[in-house]
């Protein structure tokens, strides 16, 4: 993975790690710590879009000495309801089934934003929509008991056991994992990289 890298990833996150090495990308991998706190009246889209960008920056601002100076991309995913709510990572349990109820028998967004970033700076969107099937408290409660929900934005992954619950998916299924493979190679081209160099 660490081999010829053409770029970092600013997020601890095995879900986008694994999607990077689905497309063959060799990447270094960089932890960053951003206030991930939406701002008052900050549009989801407006939201993911600055995450994805402070945290590309503040991994290219980590970069000193031999690191090698290769474009930072960092992600943010958030779950929104129709009424414009984020649902984050839950607290706790009672939060976590709260999430899953709200998300029961109803569609909702998933928005990632990405940002590409060094001495320039690149961003992109991915806008998905997602339908659950009605869940009753025992499909709830058994999908808490999983773990699995603990830290995932909506207290849910499509990826795993919560593919169960979701009845439509409309755009990007690796956007709604939390890196649109589609928009990273974008990102990537507008910045004359070639993720296929590693094939």
């Amino acid at each position: 993975m660490t081999e010829q890298a053409q770029i970092y990833l600013a997020s601890r996150s095995p879900r986008r790690h694994a999607l990077l090495q689905q497309i063959g990308l060799p990447f270094l991998p960089l932890t960053v710590d951003v206030d991930e706190a939406a701002g008052e009246e900050e549009s989801a889209e407006v939201y993911v879009i600055r995450l994805a960008l402070e945290k590309a920056r503040a991994g290219w601002a980590q970069l000193a000495g031999d690191a090698p100076r290769l474009p930072v991309l960092g992600a943010d995913t958030a779950v929104v309801l129709d009424d414009g709510r984020i649902l984050g990572k839950p607290v706790n349990r009672s939060d976590g089934l709260a999430m899953l109820e709200q998300l029961s028998g109803r569609v909702h967004r998933v928005l990632t934003g990405l940002a590409l970033v060094d001495d320039r700076e690149a961003t992109r969107l991915s806008v998905s929509s997602v339908g659950f099937r009605e869940l009753d408290r025992a499909d709830m409660e058994a999908y808490w008991v999983t773990g699995e929900p603990a830290d995932k934005a909506g207290a849910y992954a499509i990826q795993g056991r919560g593919a169960v619950f979701v009845n439509h998916l409309e755009g990007s299924y690796s956007g709604v994992m939390g890196l649109p493979l589609y928009e990273v190679t974008d990102l990537l081209a507008e910045f004359s990289l070639d993720f296929r160099q590693s094939w």
